[in-house]
C-alpha cells in the first residue's frame, strides 16, 4: 500500500506542468495545453485565484515544480529602504546598507499556504544595489530534488523540497555594476541553472569574471572557467541536441558557446552592447542572443555547432552559424519569446515586435497601449497569448501571430520587475509586495 501510495505521488508530481527556472524549461518563457485568462484585475479580484504576501524588495521570478512554489527574498532592517522603478538614468547606488535577511520560501500552488521558509543569510549586504534593483534578483532553479537560490555576494544555498540545506557555497564578492566606474555597484542579477548533475552560475563582474558548475550532490566545484568580460546580468541557456550540446553565455564582449560538460569555449560572436540582461533562448533549433543598450541593440539568430570567432563582417547578415542577424531591434532588458513560427522582442518603451523564425523578417512592430513606466519583465505566452508586465504592475495581453492583436491590460496595484510563471492553466505575478495567482475562476 506504501508503495502504491508513492508512486501516485510520484506520477502526480510528474503530471504537473513544471516552470523550474528563470522564464521556465530552457528559459522559453512558454507553456501550452491550458487555458489561460485573458483578464484580471486585482483590486476587484478578476480572476485572482490567490494571493500571498511576501515580505522584503526581490525582483527575482517564481518557479514552478510539482504542488510547490519557490521565491526569495531579501528583507532590509530599514522601513524605508531605497526603491524607485520607472525610467530613469540614474547610476549612484541606492542608499540601502541596512542589515538584511535573505530568505527562501515554499508556497503551496493551489492555496497560496506558505509552507516553510529559510533564513539563509543575515548581515549587511558586501555589495551596493542600483535603486531599481534588489539583493533577491536571481531567481532560483530546481529538478524538483534540490532549489537552489543565489544571493549574489551572499552566497549560494542548496535546499531538499522540504527545506532542508543541503549545501552552501560562498561565491565571493559578485560585484556586478557600471563598466566605467566600479564605485557605481548595481548588485549581482544572474540566475542559475541547473544541467544533468550540476547547477551553472555565470558571473560576469568588476574583476574576475567567470561561468562555472558545481555539483548538485555537494556543492563541490566540477569546472571553473575565467571570462575576459565586463560586468553583466543575462542568464545562460542551454541548446541540447545535433551536432552537440552547448551552453550559451552572453555578454558585453562576446556571446559565447562553451561545451557545458567541461567548460571549454567553442565558439564567440560579436559585437554587443556594454550592457547585457537578456538571457538566450533556443527555438526550433536556433539560439536567439539579444541586447539592446544603445546604440549598439543585436538580435542573433544562431546555428549551433560553430567553431572560434563567429564575428559577421559588417556588410553580411548571414553566414554558416548564423541564420541571421539585425543590427537593431535588441531589447534592453526583458528577454524575448519565441512561439509557434514567431520571436517576438519587447523594448523598455513598451514596443512590441514579431519576427519570423526562420527568416528574421519582421512581420510588425507596435506599441502597446498605455506603455508608460518602463519594461523590465520579461514576456511569456501561452494558449495563444502573449502575457507582457511593465513596472506599474499592468499586463499588457496580446494575441499571438503574424498580425498584431491587443486584447487587454490587466492591472494587479503594484510595481512588478520580475518575469511571470506558468503552470496547469495558472499565471504567477510576482509583484512588489505579493505573490499573484491567476487564472479562469470556476463558476458556481
Amino acid at each position: 500500500m506504501k508503495r502504491a501510495i508513492i508512486l501516485l505521488t510520484l506520477a502526480g508530481a510528474c503530471a504537473a506542468q513544471n516552470w523550474p527556472q528563470f522564464r521556465g524549461t530552457g528559459a522559453s518563457g512558454v507553456a501550452d495545453g491550458k487555458t489561460l485568462a485573458s483578464t484580471f484585475n486585482a483590486e476587484k479580484n478578476e480572476n485572482i485565484l490567490w494571493k500571498t504576501p511576501i515580505p522584503g524588495l526581490a525582483h527575482s521570478s517564481p518557479i514552478v515544480w510539482g504542488d510547490r512554489i519557490y521565491v526569495t527574498t531579501a528583507i532590509s532592517s530599514d522601513p524605508n529602504s531605497e526603491f524607485r522603478h520607472g525610467l530613469f538614468g540614474d547610476v549612484e547606488p541606492a542608499k540601502d546598507q541596512s542589515k538584511h535577511q535573505f530568505k527562501v520560501y515554499a508556497i503551496d500552488k493551489k492555496s497560496g499556504k506558505i509552507v516553510w521558509e529559510r533564513l539563509a543569510y543575515e548581515g549587511v549586504p558586501r555589495t551596493k544595489r542600483h535603486p531599481k534593483s534588489s539583493y533577491a534578483s536571481s531567481t532560483p532553479a530546481t529538478d524538483g530534488k534540490h532549489v537552489v537560490a543565489i544571493f549574489g555576494a551572499e552566497g549560494m544555498y542548496c535546499y531538499d523540497p522540504d527545506g532542508k540545506l543541503l549545501w552552501k557555497d560562498d561565491l565571493g564578492v559578485l560585484d556586478a555594476g557600471w563598466f566605467y566606474d566600479p564605485d557605481y555597484q548595481w548588485s549581482y542579477g544572474s540566475s542559475p541553472i541547473i544541467y544533468k548533475d550540476m547547477v551553472i552560475v555565470q558571473a560576469d563582474i568588476q574583476k574576475g569574471s567567470f561561468v562555472a558548475a558545481y555539483s548538485l550532490k555537494d556543492g563541490k566545484q566540477v569546472w571553473k572557467t575565467m571570462r575576459d568580460e565586463l560586468p553583466g546580468w543575462s542568464t545562460p541557456a542551454i541548446y541540447e541536441g545535433a551536432p552537440r550540446n552547448e551552453l550559451i553565455l552572453q555578454a558585453t564582449k562576446f556571446t559565447r558557446g562553451y561545451d557545458p560538460a567541461t567548460g571549454k569555449e567553442l565558439w564567440k560572436l560579436g559585437p554587443n552592447s556594454e550592457i547585457t540582461t537578456p538571457t538566450p533562448i533556443v527555438a526550433q533549433g536556433i539560439v536567439f542572443a539579444t541586447n539592446g543598450y544603445a546604440p549598439r541593440q543585436p538580435i542573433y539568430a544562431i546555428r549551433p555547432g560553430g567553431t572560434g570567432d563567429l564575428t559577421l563582417p559588417d556588410d553580411k547578415d548571414s553566414s554558416e552559424f548564423i541564420a541571421w542577424r539585425k543590427k537593431s531591434g535588441g531589447p534592453y532588458m526583458p528577454t524575448p519569446v519565441a512561439y509557434g513560427d514567431y520571436f517576438y522582442t519587447v523594448n523598455n518603451q513598451g514596443v512590441l515586435a514579431a519576427y519570423k523564425i526562420k527568416t528574421g523578417e519582421r512581420v510588425f512592430q507596435q506599441r502597446l497601449p498605455n506603455s508608460g513606466g518602463g519594461y523590465t519583465s520579461s514576456p511569456v505566452a501561452g494558449d495563444g497569448k502573449l502575457y507582457i508586465p511593465n513596472e506599474d504592475g499592468e499586463i499588457k495581453v496580446a494575441k499571438a501571430g503574424e498580425a498584431y492583436e491587443f486584447i487587454a491590460s490587466n492591472p494587479l496595484g503594484e510595481p512588478m520587475m520580475s518575469s511571470p510563471a506558468i503552470s496547469d492553466g495558472v499565471l504567477f505575478f510576482r509583484a512588489q509586495h505579493t505573490l499573484f495567482a491567476v487564472g479562469e475562476k470556476k463558476q458556481p
